[in-house]
């Protein structure tokens, strides 16, 4: 009796002392951190790696520009379909830029501002230049049609390329989850951007 009283005892210290040495790591780990939200959180929000910020920080200005671009087609393009077109890719790309820049702030992370000049990530895939932005923005009816579809799907493979590196390398559900929707959403458009400038030519 005395010896199963005995390793009893020891078990159930062996256990309390676990417990205590658990909440201590947690505990630990928020104040560590600064973190004053839920420990959930806090670890959400760590696991991203630095390939979610490059493609958050890319892909913010490459969908920026991609709006730039499509309200462009108010007032130029004649084309039902190609007004149809500019404003899907409003409806889809201005609540992600929302959706990416609200990561990058929950990361501790600079977000590109709206406005800004895209000169610096001319250098991004599909990204266009100051030249493209002007000439595109002199056009109007098919002339300009032709461009903004020309334009676009190069714009839109960028960002395809963009995507399918974080769905590659990413870390962060959410972002890889974006990316794959990005690679579906922008794909289906390209072929039907290519349908219409075929129909153009």
């Amino acid at each position: 009796m005395t010896t199963r009283h005995t390793f009893r005892t020891a078990a159930l210290g062996a256990v309390t002392l676990s417990a205590a040495l658990l909440l201590g790591a947690c505990g630990g780990d928020r104040t560590d951190t600064g973190a004053h939200s839920a420990h959930g959180a806090t670890a959400t929000a760590a696991a991203h790696n630095a390939q979610d910020v490059a493609f958050a920080q890319g892909m913010i200005p490459h969908h920026q520009q991609a709006l730039e671009m499509a309200r462009l087609a108010t007032g130029r393009t004649d084309s039902a379909q190609v007004k149809d077109l500019a404003a899907r890719i409003e409806k889809a790309q201005d609540p992600e830029i929302r959706t990416m820049s609200g990561w990058l702030k929950s990361w501790g992370e600079q977000a590109p501002m709206a406005g800004m000049d895209h000169s610096a990530h001319t250098g991004m895939s599909g990204m266009m230049g100051a030249d493209d932005m002007a000439d595109l923005e002199k056009k109007k009816g098919a002339a300009f049609d032709s461009a903004f579809l020309s334009l676009m799907i190069r714009h839109h493979q960028g960002a395809v390329q963009m995507a399918t590196t974080e769905k590659d390398k990413g870390r962060y559900a959410p972002a890889t989850k974006l990316a794959g929707a990005v690679i579906d959403g922008q794909s289906a458009e390209i072929a039907e951007m290519k349908k219409l400038l075929d129909g153009e030519k």
